[in-house]
């Protein structure tokens, strides 16, 4: 069976209808996106996040809310609930699952997307050691991805495991391969690299229960953020590359998404998956998905022979 005709099986339908699904860290990138393509299958999906329409996070950025992310899910074919959560605050987070569970009994699908702290990366970390670092911004680094993390499995777990297959996704920047190299900064190389650990230790606490944990990264992502950088639009982005040449191999949130809906309607997904990193890349070749634009980029392939293996390559040739 080829990978297409094995994808057209896993999501024929709405495979995920009946699945109740949180994705944490649901306002904007790969978070609306995870949401969204859940919620085509089908799901349930409650979305989180501190942005709304009464209130901006620290990020500062107003566009995206939560209620959007929301109404983006049904709106794709699935029941998208909005709950604004802060989930570095213990109390907000169990209620959150404490609504859940009066609602729907059980959790089958959590997606930890939890970040926002790229406005810290280009003020206080990139191009810096540790120690010239404010403390109180690398810190905050590790709250925001690390933290936040860990307090949202530590709380949301007993309800998952009631899931007849429960299914815990981390996502982070990075492979598990990609990520013995450097990540520029310590406390950036420390957020980055916890997911992938977290995933791989509750993949030995899930196994017995049936389930997967899996850590997920997707490549150079085209998140709203990273197209405001670059003054461009999801219609135009390719304009961008002649800013930065790399971004010839950008992809949408939904290359991603797509391949993480697929796994979760995968009932073998736990033998293919559990305690493994997968890119979207990865993902992609395993169900045959596509980005919106129909091409299946592999940026962190292209990035281990260009970047590092100084081949001359083109990005074309990666997508």
């Amino acid at each position: 069976m080829n990978q297409d005709t094995t994808t057209q099986h896993i999501t024929d339908g709405a495979p995920l209808t009946g699945r109740i699904a949180l994705v944490a860290g649901a306002t904007r990138g790969a978070g609306r996106a995870l949401a969204v393509e859940l919620g085509r299958l089908g799901a349930t999906v409650y979305v989180t996040g501190r942005t709304t329409r009464t209130h901006a996070s620290e990020i500062g950025r107003s566009t995206e809310t939560i209620e959007e992310t929301g109404e983006l899910v049904t709106a794709a074919g699935g029941t998208g609930i909005a709950v604004p959560t802060d989930h570095l605050d213990e109390d907000q987070v169990r209620a959150l699952v404490g609504r859940i569970e009066r609602e729907q009994g059980r959790l089958d699908v959590l997606v930890n997307d939890l970040w926002g702290g790229e406005h810290l990366l280009v003020k206080s970390v990139f191009g810096k050691k540790s120690w010239e670092t404010p403390l109180a911004d690398g810190l905050r680094i590790l709250e925001l991805g690390v933290r936040s993390h860990v307090i949202t499995a530590a709380l949301a777990l007993p309800l998952l495991v009631r899931s007849d297959a429960p299914l815990h996704v981390e996502v982070t920047d990075g492979t598990a391969a990609s990520n013995r190299r450097y990540r520029e900064n310590l406390f950036y190389d420390l957020a980055k690299n916890a997911p992938i650990r977290i995933a791989f230790g509750l993949g030995e606490e899930l196994a017995q229960y049936g389930g997967t944990a899996v850590a997920v990264t997707p490549g150079f992502m085209r998140s709203e953020q990273m197209l405001a950088h670059f003054g461009v639009s999801e219609e135009n982005w390719r304009d961008a590359v002649a800013q930065e040449p790399a971004f010839a191999i950008a992809e949408s949130p939904h290359y991603l998404a797509r391949g993480v809906a697929a796994l979760a309607a995968d009932p073998d997904r736990a033998a293919r998956w559990n305690k493994k990193s997968a890119s979207s890349a990865d993902l992609a070749k395993a169900y045959g998905v596509r980005d919106v634009d129909g091409s299946q980029p592999d940026a962190w392939a292209y990035f281990e022979d260009t970047l590092y293996g100084r081949k001359d390559g083109s990005a074309d040739n990666y997508r």
